[in-house]
């Protein structure tokens, strides 16, 4: 019973000398981290402000910020730990050896996060604008290191890896996006007053003072009659919204000017008379 007591009295004693002899250093280190990590937030924070004052694009002004408290996070542990005597020396190693198997296992990922930084440093094109990649296209939402978001004119969510647009031809037209329309006559109508209508409905449109100047103009002659081209820019959360207005209103104003349009496909069929 004696050398029990003893023994539970040496090691309150031992618990005792460690918490004087160590507790308020992790006491310290403790309050150190919980302050550095506030400081890391707080400087990341400033960082962006800056960004967003000199009218940075989002995305680098996130990615700075993100960078920044990263940084400040890595110093304020090493600094911790060295208050504990820990040397950070085998534990860089360890990192560099956890990071090359991680490389080889997660090789697509990793290509996403450095086509997302190539994206993010050159800055292609930046949230709001509009593009048009590998067959999709909408306005851009957000772009992080893995992945660009896109938004479409139905409210869909399209998220694109980044590796899939680095390399590739990629078309930005900014917050608007080109209409191409063809209108078929015959030889018997003025192609000049169709211009003139078309080009007055055009010019009517809520959103032409905002977008590039339209273009409309014979495109090309054929047997039988003429090709008119359209060329214009609606917005993109709009494009067949407008688009299909303006079809509306060129047919409408067609009909009450009694010119009627030709048979589409016209060359197509054409073509197959011919072929005949």
């Amino acid at each position: 019973m004696e050398n029990e007591l003893e023994t539970v009295q040496r090691l309150i004693d031992s618990l005792l000398e460690f918490s004087v002899a160590y507790g308020f250093q992790f006491l310290g280190a403790l309050v150190f981290l919980l302050i550095g990590l506030k400081l890391a937030g707080w400087c990341a924070g400033k960082v962006r402000q800056v960004c967003e004052r000199r009218e940075f694009d989002v995305t680098f002004s996130r990615f700075i910020a993100n960078v920044v408290r990263i940084v400040v996070v890595v110093f304020v542990i090493i600094i911790t730990l060295g208050n504990f005597g820990i040397s950070i020396a085998p534990l860089i190693a360890l990192a560099g050896a956890a990071a090359f198997g991680a490389t080889l296992a997660m090789q697509g990922l990793l290509s996403n996060y450095g086509a997302g930084l190539s994206i993010i440093l050159a800055r292609p094109f930046v949230v709001g604008n509009t593009i048009a990649v590998k067959g999709v296209s909408g306005v851009v939402e957000e772009v992080s290191l893995a992945t660009t978001v896109l938004r479409g004119e139905d409210g869909e969510k399209i998220t694109v890896p980044n590796k899939e647009i680095v390399g590739q031809i990629l078309i930005n037209s900014d917050a608007n996006r080109i209409v191409e329309s063809t209108l078929y006559i015959g030889a018997a109508s003025d192609p000049l007053r169709v211009v003139e209508i078309v080009r007055e409905i055009l010019d009517a449109r809520q959103d032409a003072e905002t977008a590039p100047p339209a273009l409309v103009g014979i495109h090309d002659f054929a047997l039988g009659g003429v090709a008119l081209g359209l060329r214009y820019w609606v917005p993109s959360s709009q494009y067949f919204q407008s688009r299909y207005a303006v079809n509306g209103a060129i047919q409408k104003a067609l009909d009450d000017a009694g010119i009627p349009l030709l048979p589409v496909p016209w060359p197509a069929s054409l073509a197959g008379a011919s072929g005949q």
